[in-house]
Parts: structure tokens; sequence; C-alpha cells
């Protein structure tokens, strides 16, 4: 009887150990969001610089960057809502305005630098590695290549319960579980997952 015992408490303690060893994110393999990973319709954002045009009419052609508020200034008009609006809706908006102005407008709307999408589109590796990062998201690019970039794990790591977050569709956020030292030191690529924007790698520290 009591040897029975002593097997239980034996095997509740590996199955505790096993229990805190394992990655707390889900198993299953992150879903890529196509949307995320291409932007087939970009909205403005603040601190983008924008190039209004007027077709003969260059004295109401301006550059200008989109203001905290959202907007930018346009000569006759004033000012307009470009922030979260695709180029050719803020262009149409002007256009509609200048009728009052110019006869038959015709506005073209260009974005010359994309300043806002640079931080919406980085993929972020913190914890226990070398150089925590955050860095321009590339097509293609997986685990491994954010993990490496960030100088790999440091000897105080616990790879094997790094875990991805990835925003859902709802606006809520999801953890992964990733097999990192499988990895790193097997070669194992079953969780190499492709990540996107906006994902975050954290490499937990090991119990001391």
């Amino acid at each position: 009887m009591i040897k029975n015992i002593g097997r239980l408490l034996v095997l509740i303690g590996i199955l505790l150990l096993a229990a805190c060893a394992a990655p707390a994110g889900s198993l299953q393999a992150p879903k890529p969001n196509p949307d995320a990973q291409a932007v087939t319709a970009y909205h403005i954002g603040v601190d983008d610089q924008v190039q209004v045009t007027v077709w003969h009419n260059p004295d109401l052609s301006v550059s200008v960057p989109v203001r905290p508020d959202g907007k930018i200034t346009v000569p006759l008009i004033g000012d307009v809502e470009a922030g979260g609006r695709t180029p050719e809706q803020v262009a149409a908006e002007i256009q509609d305005k200048l009728k009052a102005y110019v006869r038959d407008p015709q506005v073209a709307v260009i974005l010359t630098e994309l300043r806002s999408h640079e931080y919406l589109s980085r993929v972020r590796v913190t914890g226990a590695v070398r150089t925590p990062i955050s860095v321009p998201y590339r097509q293609g690019m997986t685990v491994l290549d954010a993990v490496l970039a960030a100088g790999g794990t440091t000897e105080f790591a616990a790879p094997d319960r790094t875990e991805l977050y990835r925003k859902e569709g709802n606006g809520s956020t999801k953890a992964y579980a990733i097999r990192l030292d499988q990895i790193l030191q097997k070669g194992d690529l079953a969780n190499n997952y492709p990540v996107q924007p906006g994902d975050v790698i954290t490499v937990p520290l090991r119990a001391f």
C-alpha cells in the first residue's frame, strides 16, 4: 500500500514537472492572415507624407504630412480628413470640394513616405534573447528568422517555452507555443511558423 502511494506521488510529480516545462500557449499552429501579410488597400496614417496634385493647377498642388489630428491642409478648401482613409477617398473629397473654385478639377493623392506603416508592419522579439528587437516584417519571415535577428537566445533562456502572440480578427490576442529549442538545436522546423506584421515572440527565462 505504501509503495503504491509512493509510486502515485512520483507520477504526480512527473506530471507537474511536465506541465511546468510545457509552454502555456496553444499547441496548434497559428493560422496566417493573408490580409495582414499583404496590404491590398493602404490606409493613410498620422505622419505619412502626402502629395496632392491638381492637374493644370500647380499652385494648388502641395506635399504635406498628415497631422496628429489626421488632417491635411489643401489650398482654397482648407482641412481635409486623411487619417484612416485610402488615397483614392481623399482625392475624391478634395476633387469634390475644389469644384466650387476650379472647373473640372482632376486630383491625384500619392503617398510619398509611409511613416505610420513602419510601426504597424513590425515583428518584435523580447525576453531572454541577446538583443530584444523590433524588426520590419519581410514576406516569408519565420520565427527562426526573427529570433536570429535578435542574436539568438541567452544561456538563461527556456527556449522550449517560447510563445508567439498574435492579434486575432476579433481584436483579442492569442498565444501559440513554440518549441524553439527543437528549432535551434535539432533543426526540427515543424513549428518554425511564418510570422506576420504585429507578431510578438517572447522567450522566457528558465526557472532556477
